[in-house]
């Protein structure tokens, strides 16, 4: 997606075609929560445990909080706002 994102956003650019990509952490879905066995993978391989941590103290996001990011990014508060990787993520990946 990183790479689409990057070759998109300099080819749709001349067209003033904006291409961005969100990278959230945990979202609250319904596929997140059928994930409730990573705890005990966690427990039994601990080195897992920082690979699923956030750095904020928040375990798992709203699916609210990734439409706000999708909305800013939609409007024209970002008109200028292209390639950006916006990582809604609680410090997750810079872990």
């Amino acid at each position: 997606m990183v790479g689409l994102r990057r070759v998109l956003g300099n080819e749709l650019a001349r067209h003033l075609i904006r291409v961005n990509t969100i990278h959230p952490t945990g979202v609250e879905t319904p596929l997140a929560l059928g994930l409730g066995h990573m705890n005990d993978l966690i427990a039994d391989v601990p080195e897992f445990g920082p690979i699923f941590s956030n750095t904020l103290l928040y375990t798992i996001t709203q699916p609210e909080d990734v439409a706000d990011a999708a909305l800013f990014l939609a409007s024209d508060e970002s008109m200028y706002v292209t390639g950006l990787e916006l990582k809604v993520d609680a410090g997750c990946l810079i872990r």
